[in-house]
């Protein structure tokens, strides 16, 4: 197990550095001049705007760049500063990534403990009424999008019931951060159950689920233990890198309740053509990525005793 973690360690580096990469080119080839974007309609002279991009480090070439970037992350753990503010891209990141990540986390429970539950509910009951009931609301939260999902639950709960604020406030609190969690996390949790449910059917059909009822074993045993850790390997692939797309895809739930977290800053950091910011937040949730895909393959010796690694 160590041989093999240590193996995915040192495949993760060229994935990182290829993905930073392919990140850093498309972001700063984008059209406009972050620079000049800082004098908005006023004139300024060329010596002016050489001088501030001699400052950023903006006249070098494409990849000395990137280099210059992953060497700062790499020894100083330095995202750089942003253009406009002057402020350090880690300070910007400390403010966004621990709401984001609050939100994300609470999604991904929701998901987590109602997604599975639904679909094993409706696994173990396939083709009766109850499993009906799952696949239709299932169905439903998956063909409404996000924002009207979120519009209706802002309408409805906030403004017409009063149970909930309309808008996260500043500290972002986490019973403020339960309806926003709700919307991001909907349509994973439409998927969980779906694929839950899917799975749970087809092993209830195995020979190995008909040889542990003819034993004679308990059937929270049977359920337990044979069908749920075969059932929930395709699950476990889905939940790990659905983590990564829930931090990186908050942008119209966190604009939809004014959570300031990635999701804001990511808008931001591409209107203002904060190259620094936006490569900085994407590189984070490139290493989250990788770190739950590893995560998702010890998982799998966990619940499949056949699989190993040597």
């Amino acid at each position: 197990m160590g041989r093999y973690v240590a193996r995915r360690l040192l495949q993760m580096i060229p994935v990182f550095l290829g993905t930073t990469l392919l990140i850093f080119l498309m972001v700063y080839t984008l059209p406009g001049d972050p620079v000049r974007g800082l004098f908005g309609d006023k004139g300024v002279d060329p010596a002016t705007l050489a001088r501030l991009r001699h400052e950023h480090g903006l006249d070098q070439p494409i990849l000395q760049q990137y280099w210059n970037y992953m060497t700062g992350i790499v020894l100083h753990f330095d995202f750089g500063n942003q253009i406009a503010s002057g402020r350090p891209v880690t300070d910007v990141l400390g403010e966004a990534f621990p709401v984001t990540l609050r939100l994300a986390g609470m999604a991904f429970a929701i998901e987590i403990v109602v997604g599975i539950g639904l679909g094993t509910f409706a696994g173990l009951r396939a083709g009766r009424l109850t499993d009906n009931v799952v696949l239709v609301f299932t169905l439903l939260i998956i063909s409404i999008p996000v924002f009207v999902l979120g519009f209706i639950i802002k309408t409805v709960f906030a403004f017409q019931l009063g149970w909930i604020s309309p808008n996260v406030s500043n500290d972002a609190k986490w019973g403020e951060l339960l309806a926003p969690a709700i919307v991001l996390g909907s349509l994973s949790l439409a998927y969980v159950a779906r694929l839950t449910r899917t799975t749970m059917a087809e092993n209830l059909r195995s020979d190995y689920m008909r040889t542990a009822i003819a034993k004679g074993l308990p059937k929270r045993r049977i359920v337990g233990v044979h069908l749920m850790r075969n059932s929930l390997i395709p699950v476990i692939t889905f939940l790990g890198t659905d983590l990564g797309a829930l931090m990186g895809g908050a942008v119209v739930t966190e604009g939809l309740f004014n959570v300031k977290g990635i999701g804001g800053t990511i808008y931001e950091s591409i209107v203002k053509r904060e190259g620094t910011t936006l490569v900085g937040l994407v590189t984070i949730l490139v290493l989250v990525y990788l770190l739950m895909s590893l995560i998702v393959d010890l998982l799998y010796a966990v619940l499949d005793p056949r699989i190993r690694y040597a």
